[in-house]
């Protein structure tokens, strides 16, 4: 078993670990930043904000090309979605800004440990990855291993037809009908770029406004802005249930404050409930 020692170790690259990591090798500090993904950055840079603003930015230009610029003289002729053109445009983006800190990494003489970190005491770690397992001993150890996505229960989240955000970011196909469930920026976000890209997107929200953290007059704004947009909601509304079908997936609805139930079919059923802390595994 192999045995590193450092000053400052962090474990996690996401925003908040590679910024802390690159202070601490530029304060003098022999600096370690443990990794348990192929690529540096995160949730934000990898299936998080990077890519979903990618997403964002070119399927509103696609809304903008069929359905705006004629307005304003342009004639653009049949508009037609490259999906996998799309797609790898978002993936460039990605790549671009993960390949970005790991220069940084490499500028700041920071070591990339790749595995899945441990605690097996206050200033010892153990690392697991490509099959083999490291100690890492370090005098300060910094946790930074960001969120995940919010299960919600008696829902799976299989990535196919039932998706977390980060399933949403990679769907090979536009679905007819896509229900989101979660009124939260995360959702709007994924509900808006397939929306402007041909799906039918109803979002259903236990509370009786979408964006329940901000304020009253930005929710109420917001809505109004994607319900003209063509965006559905179902506000008040409990998901009791979701399940595969043969043709997509079965969703039993119940209203908040209880009453019938009803069942309604989608395509793709994005589940988006909100973040937790991503901690298991690191034996505290």
């Amino acid at each position: 078993m192999a045995e590193s020692t450092y000053d400052f170790v962090v474990i996690g690259s996401g925003p908040g670990g590679y910024v802390c990591a690159i202070r601490a090798a530029q304060l003098g500090f022999k600096t370690a930043c443990i990794e348990k993904d192929p690529t540096l950055g995160g949730t934000c840079l990898n299936v998080g904000c990077i890519p979903s603003k990618a997403l964002l930015a070119a399927s509103e230009k696609f809304e903008e090309a069929g359905h705006h610029l004629g307005a304003f003289g342009v004639d653009v002729g049949n508009i037609a979605l490259n999906l996998a053109g799309m797609m790898g445009h978002k993936d460039k983006v990605v790549k671009a800004n993960t390949d970005g800190v790991a220069y940084l990494f490499k500028k700041n003489k920071i070591d990339w440990i790749k595995g899945k970190a441990a605690f097996t005491g206050p200033n010892t770690l153990s690392v697991t990855g490509a099959g083999e397992t490291q100690t890492v001993t370090a005098k300060h150890i910094v946790i930074a291993t960001g969120s995940e996505s919010t299960p919600l229960p008696g829902i799976t989240v299989d990535e196919k037809r039932i998706v977390s955000s980060t399933g949403a970011l990679k769907l090979a196909a536009v679905p007819k009908t896509m229900v989101v469930i979660g009124g939260g920026y995360i959702g709007l976000e994924m509900g808006t770029v397939w929306q402007r890209l041909g799906a039918d997107v109803t979002v259903v929200e236990f509370l009786d406004r979408i964006l329940p953290g901000m304020d009253g007059e930005v929710s109420k704004q917001m809505q109004r802005i994607l319900q003209k947009q063509g965006m559905k909601f179902r506000l008040s509304t409990k998901v009791a249930s979701a399940k595969p079908s043969k043709t997509g997936v079965a969703l039993t609805l119940e209203p908040a404050g209880g009453g019938t139930a009803e069942t309604v079919e989608a395509d793709i059923v994005l589940v988006s409930v909100g973040r937790r802390a991503f901690t298991q595994g690191l034996d505290l």
